[in-house]
């Protein structure tokens, strides 16, 4: 577990998804999904039930190669990370991060900060060599924060998403380990 503070004086603690997070952990991506176009799920999309999110966190938490860590103010989580990999020989080295803040608390660097924490415990874990995301081209911030930590455009998914009659590329990115 982590704590800091922010500009505006609020702590922010960075700890680990545990079983009983999980109606809040829905109720966050729930909230989330209504914020942003840029999730790969929109409102109302987030179809998770209390125990496919249990059975998701219990499975995270056994695993030597996945993480959710959760961003929370007083309790209340503000923002979430992961990092998802296969169990596959040939593919686990791969994480997939995927991160996401409440918009109430943009540009307070906890995106940074769950990034940072992230790809720190990629390079302790002993199996991650590789952490890829992919993300709209057009989410301009998100791409410059993820070049800031190294990560390069890999390729372009041409219209890989359609939104209220208009496509969006997606683009690929990745960043390898020095795990050394």
């Amino acid at each position: 577990m982590t704590t800091y503070k922010i500009e505006n004086g609020s702590l922010i603690t960075l700890r680990l998804a545990e079983e009983n997070d999980a109606n809040e952990i829905i109720n966050f991506y729930k909230q989330v999904g209504k914020e942003t176009t840029y999730l790969s799920f929109g409102e109302n999309e987030y179809l998770v039930t209390t125990e496919q999110q249990i059975s998701t966190i219990k499975e995270i938490n056994t695993s030597k190669n996945n993480i959710m860590v959760l961003a929370l103010v007083n309790s209340k989580i503000i923002g979430i990370g992961t990092i998802s990999s296969s169990k596959r020989k040939k593919s686990e080295h791969v994480g997939i991060l995927g991160i996401v803040v409440s918009q109430n608390y943009f540009n307070n660097g906890i995106g940074s900060r769950i990034i940072k924490y992230l790809i720190d415990w990629c390079k302790t874990n002993k199996i991650t060599t590789k952490v890829s995301l992919s993300v709209r081209k057009d989410n301009l911030k998100a791409v410059a924060l993820y070049e800031k930590f190294g990560f390069s455009i890999e390729g372009v998914l041409k219209n890989e998403t359609l939104i209220d009659g208009k496509y969006f590329d997606i683009l690929a990115m990745g960043l390898m380990l020095d795990t050394v």
